[in-house]
């Protein structure tokens, strides 16, 4: 091969290596953005993160504890986890990012929530939720929090009826 023939390929390589990492860099970009807005509605009572989730997403909440599961879609999320705590908060979980991190499609966020429970105890957790993400939906999530305090809440508190 020539050298204007290794020139021309070495540019092509560059090209098409350059263009990969900027769609990559555009996708955290594009995904940290929609989670920091998700964050940003829920703190307002104008939605929440789980609006990002794609109907067929898979939840896994870490741990050994009783509340350790996987959920295999939003609904089944929403029924069995979601639905259940809200019905035992006196408030929503008001939520407040500590931070967002972004590699590739996974977009990892630490946040606080807080909440009173129907007993007018606190009810407040830790989350670290690991969200890998496909065309602007979450697909997959590994959810870590402190699972005793979650417990407790489901033990102690008697659900008002939704």
């Amino acid at each position: 091969m020539n050298l204007a023939w290794r020139v021309q390929a070495l540019a092509l390589s560059l090209v098409f290596l350059t263009n990969n990492v900027w769609a990559s860099e555009n996708a955290e970009h594009a995904n940290t953005d929609l989670v920091r807005q998700a964050f940003t509605n829920w703190q307002q009572g104008k939605g929440t993160v789980f609006d990002l989730l794609a109907p067929d997403a898979i939840w896994t909440v870490a741990g050994s504890s009783p509340v350790s599961t996987v959920y295999n879609s939003k609904t089944d999320l929403m029924e069995r986890a979601v639905r259940p705590i809200s019905a035992r908060l006196a408030t929503p979980i008001s939520p407040t990012v500590r931070s967002i991190i972004a590699e590739d499609d996974v977009v990892v966020v630490l946040w606080n929530g807080k909440a009173t429970a129907l007993d007018q105890r606190p009810y407040n957790n830790t989350y670290l939720w690991h969200m890998t993400f496909k065309d602007g939906r979450v697909t997959e999530v590994t959810a870590f929090l402190d699972t005793y305090v979650l417990d407790d809440l489901l033990r102690r508190v008697k659900p008002v009826q939704q």
